[in-house]
């Protein structure tokens, strides 16, 4: 693995299993999988913003899961976050996610929680025990993401935006390495949009890398960095600046 890379891969081919994740014996064989990616090769450094752009179903999110464990890496190399795509075990696959954040379109909240007890929950479950630790570890995060003094809404009380950054405050708990980010910006206004996309300049500002998925053009166009496209099974990373011509 290339020193200082939070992601890399390497002749990789990405397959979509219908089963759920297994362990080395399903490497050894490819039944039940679609190839989906072939020839995949992509480095991702510390501070990095890394956007995603294809069309639905060229495999951004298979990627994506590839690189959260949730789908197997069955061919070529790969590593995230100082983890062994290839070798690593089920039981591993908490102890990955640790490292990184995962940011969804819908937010995935826990809507019968208030904002503080959302992040609770987090925290607990990835092993944090002191209460005083825990409170101040969701004050910072809070701050971070521009939710101060709501610690004790509700999500249905939260403006889509509002609940994105909550869901962007959760995937910071842990201090990760990369942040994944699926299309974060799909429900929400421009005004709302714009804000998310600012924060994430922030987050990759302070060494925390970002992939984030998304159909946002003008986002692109505002906010422009490295670009990966997919397309027909393959990736190329693409000179976005040229292409939209400013």
């Amino acid at each position: 693995m290339e020193p200082n890379a939070v992601v890399e891969l390497r002749n990789v081919s990405i397959y979509h299993t219908r089963d759920s994740f297994k362990e080395a014996s399903f490497r050894k064989k490819r039944d039940n999988c679609d190839l989906v990616l072939s020839d995949v090769n992509l480095t991702v450094r510390p501070g990095e913003l890394v956007y995603l752009i294809g069309r639905v179903g060229s495999g951004k999110s298979s990627l994506m899961k590839t690189l959260y464990a949730e789908l197997p890496l069955v061919e070529g190399e790969g590593w995230v976050a100082g983890f062994d795509l290839t070798k690593i075990r089920r039981k591993d696959i908490p102890y990955l996610r640790r490292r990184m954040g995962i940011v969804f379109q819908d937010y995935q909240l826990l809507t019968d929680r208030n904002v503080f007890q959302n992040l609770q929950f987090v925290l607990k479950a990835t092993g944090w025990k002191n209460d005083m630790e825990i409170k101040n570890k969701i004050a910072e995060v809070l701050n971070e993401v521009g939710l101060v003094n709501k610690e004790y809404k509700m999500p249905f009380q939260l403006s889509g935006g509002e609940q994105q950054r909550l869901s962007i405050a959760r995937a910071l708990l842990n201090n990760p390495q990369v942040i994944l980010a699926d299309e974060p910006t799909g429900n929400l206004d421009p005004a709302a949009s714009d804000g998310i996309m600012q924060l994430f300049r922030a987050i990759a500002g302070n060494g925390c890398a970002v992939i984030m998925a998304t159909h946002n053009i003008g986002n692109i166009q505002q906010y422009p960095s490295r670009t990966i496209r997919f397309n027909q099974g393959q990736i190329e990373e693409i000179d976005i600046v040229s292409i939209l011509g400013y």
